[in-house]
């Protein structure tokens, strides 16, 4: 009888809810003094039906699809990050084939309901500017628009193509304050030369202070401009970069269209 009453409590508590997507820790914590093998059981005989087993002690109700919110679940702190925050914000059309997840965490990627999954890994201190959006069910965490600027220019392989970066950069209106502090954050000083470099190249005299305070805090060293282009192309000394893609150039695949 136990078994039986435990089952029909477990399940409308999880319609009553709208609970799509859950871990068996947080139904250890609703029924306390339930044996927890027991529980296990009812958990599997209650899930059977309308849920997946996404991974150990985590299930998905089977219709439920929102790639972001799973890609949130599937690990702690995760964040939706890199080309797929571009894509959610707005910054590119191109849609990226996996979802890109930033997290503190250790964890191998993996495919759930036929979606692609990137784990990347990153320092504590570059866990910043996250935001949740969404309502319900379908709320998510995304960097903000302005570092998932940043986590791409100092990850460009997870971006999408650097020639999309450059589009973004110029059409998005970006906060001063917050590049400043994701900049101090990521820590990474030839990411923050490009950035604040097409920043004061497209005149976006909106980050004016952060293109102040870069300019003072630039490397001594020449960074290439595209770090994955060829070794060649004038030395801008104002913000030690060699410009392998010439400034008309950047300024063209910047007003280009998608």
């Amino acid at each position: 009888m136990l078994r039986i009453r435990l089952a029909l409590e477990l399940k409308r508590f999880l319609d009553e809810n709208e609970i799509d997507i859950f871990q068996t820790s947080e139904i250890f914590k609703r029924f306390p003094s339930v044996d927890k093998r027991l529980l296990e059981k009812v958990i599997q005989e209650v899930t059977d039906l309308e849920y997946t087993k996404i991974e150990k002690g985590k299930y998905c109700r089977s219709i439920f699809k929102n790639e972001y919110v799973i890609g949130n679940f599937l690990t702690e702190d995760a964040v939706i990050a890199y080309w797929s925050a571009l894509n959610i914000h707005g910054l590119t059309e191109q849609f990226p084939n996996k979802v890109f997840v930033q997290t503190t965490k250790n964890k191998a990627n993996k495919e759930v309901f036929g979606t692609d999954y990137q784990f990347i890994k990153v320092a504590p201190k570059k866990m910043t500017g996250v935001v949740t959006v969404g309502t319900g069910t379908n709320k998510f965490r995304i960097t903000d628009i302005e570092k998932t600027i940043f986590d791409c220019f100092d990850l460009v392989n997870y971006s999408g193509g650097f020639m999309e970066l450059i589009r973004a950069l110029k059409r998005t209106k970006l906060d001063t304050k917050k590049m400043t502090v994701y900049a101090a954050a990521i820590g990474n000083k030839a990411a923050t030369k490009r950035i604040a470099y097409l920043a004061e190249l497209f005149g976006k005299k909106e980050l004016s202070s952060f293109i102040k305070i870069a300019k003072k805090q630039k490397s001594k060293n020449y960074d290439l401009f595209d770090i994955y282009g060829d070794n060649e192309g004038k030395y801008n000394s104002v913000w030690n970069l060699r410009l392998n893609i010439e400034e008309n150039d950047l300024i063209e695949i910047a007003n280009s269209i998608y």
